[in-house]
């Protein structure tokens, strides 16, 4: 559930502020009247995302053996891509983001006839982007899950889905009805690492199920086993399992693709972070 909720919150809230953004700039210029193609491009990408997300577990769920594993351990993959890739991007965007819908209002309001369907696909779009990756990770972690226990998989992701866009409903309506101030930058940021870890564990339980199809070798079977210690089927063990793709006896090559997972990334997440020593001069100056 935790996974979820983590994902659902960060992704629910980038829409939040996408859809606060679109209405405060349909305020500004004072066309409260496109404000209902707003929130119907908004509804119409919901159900969009809930179609992608049910279609998306329902085929995973229908395949056996061999096409299941291969299913789970691309949709893993290309989850950790796209969540990477997305994390990366929020930090540079973020600034511009802003400006470039408000934009995007005012040229759409400029047509007067064709404003209306002119918001709505700028609110779709913009809300619909992060509603098929929010399907694809819920996907991915649904499928990272004990599969054994099928029914208490899918509660626990969807109350976890539930919560997460709940709360990240709650923070934007906090953000834009009252002088209440979130500091966005740190949330992304510390959102950002739980995520490169989460993602960090989809690329190794994706190499695991390659591993088991034989399209990847082992190498080495079981580096170590430590499920004696902590069982990948206990309760603990499960929830590290979700989170974080823990495995009490990993293979050689999914412990490698875990770590060179991990290595390049940071060495990516240091780069955009770092400041450059021009600002920080300047800034004590």
């Amino acid at each position: 559930m935790l996974p979820t909720y983590l994902l659902s919150l960060r992704e629910g809230l980038e829409a939040a502020l996408i859809i606060g953004i679109v209405l405060g700039a349909v305020s500004k210029i004072r066309r409260n009247d496109l404000a209902p193609a707003v929130w119907l491009g908004t509804l119409s990408a919901v159900a969009v995302s809930i179609l992608t997300a049910l279609i998306l577990t329902s085929f995973g769920m229908s395949l056996e053996e061999k096409a299941e594993q291969l299913f789970e351990g691309i949709t893993m993959l290309v989850a950790a891509g796209i969540l990477t890739w997305m994390i990366f991007w929020m930090g540079k965007q973020a600034r511009f983001l802003k400006s470039e819908l408000e934009a995007g209002v005012n040229k759409a309001a400029a047509r007067y006839a064709a404003g209306k369907r002119a918001v709505f696909w700028l609110a779709f779009i913009a809300v619909v982007r992060e509603g098929v990756e929010l399907a694809l990770f819920i996907t991915a972690a649904f499928f990272a899950g004990d599969q054994s226990q099928v029914t208490s998989n899918i509660i626990q992701t969807l109350a976890g889905t539930i919560l997460g866009l709940g709360t990240a409903i709650l923070l934007g309506y906090t953000l834009f009805a009252t002088t209440v101030r979130l500091d966005l930058r740190r949330f992304f940021q510390v959102t950002g690492i739980l995520l490169i870890l989460f993602a960090a564990g989809l690329v190794a339980h994706g190499i695991h199920e390659f591993n088991e199809v034989g399209w990847i070798p082992a190498v080495i079977e079981h580096v170590w086993d430590v499920n004696i210690i902590l069982d990948e089927n206990s309760l603990a063990g499960q929830l590290l399992k979700t989170l974080f793709g823990y495995n009490g006896n990993p293979s050689l090559t999914e412990m490698i693709a875990y770590f060179a997972y991990l290595a390049t990334v940071f060495v990516y997440w240091r780069r955009d972070n770092k400041v450059p020593a021009k600002a920080t001069v300047e800034s004590h100056a």
